[in-house]
């Protein structure tokens, strides 16, 4: 006589998800995106949080670091034609690559859900092309995203941001740059804006 397999339990929310202000986002992020998608969230989150742990910030960004951190991504599978309607597009570039608007359309669908705090909506945002340099919580999110393991690379960005957030964000906005540009592939504008901010700063 077979034994009758115990229930499948599902694993605890991990980091910022164990945080009850922040659980319900998660849920509403994981209905919107694949397995996959959503684990490279989930590792950004956790990354962001420990960068923001590491660099001093306060609870009130530590919680808007994990909140924009969790919801960076949340319009990145919506489709083409979906994402031109939630942001329209600025440039030829954006017309061309719907993708390129995904944090602009992420900022309306966490408009839409109640979030109010700019920070959360600017890093949501900036989290494409580059938030606006000194910005702390934006920064996190950025390096974060850029450099979480599952991706395989900017490690050294990863490290240095646990040292000073700022020059790992420099760090990672050159290599991006310098990464496009060798392969001949367009920069937005938005991004060069950043990169001349953080290499001719006023």
């Amino acid at each position: 006589m077979s034994e009758t397999p115990p229930p499948v339990v599902p694993l605890p929310p991990a980091g910022p998800c164990r945080r009850p202000s922040i659980a319900p986002y998660c849920e509403r992020v994981r209905a919107k995106l694949s397995p996959e998608r959503f684990a490279h969230v989930m590792r950004v989150a956790e990354l962001a949080e420990a960068i923001a742990l590491a660099n001093g910030f306060d609870a009130g960004e530590k919680r808007a670091t994990c909140l924009a951190a969790v919801l960076h991504d949340v319009a990145r599978e919506e489709s083409d034609a979906r994402l031109l309607e939630l942001a329209p597009p600025e440039n030829d570039l954006e017309r061309e690559h719907p993708m390129a608007v995904h944090g602009r359309a992420g900022r309306r669908l966490a408009e839409a859900w109640g979030i109010v705090d700019e920070r959360v909506l600017d890093a949501i945002e900036g989290h494409v092309f580059g938030p606006r340099p000194g910005d702390r919580i934006g920064m996190a999110v950025y390096v974060a995203d850029v450099s979480e393991p599952g991706r395989g690379f900017n490690g050294d960005v990863r490290d240095l941001a646990m040292h000073h957030l700022e020059r790992a964000f420099r760090r990672a906005v050159e290599t991006k740059v310098r990464y496009l540009t060798s392969r001949g592939k367009r920069v937005h504008p938005r991004t060069l804006q950043v990169h001349d901010e953080l290499t001719h700063p006023s």
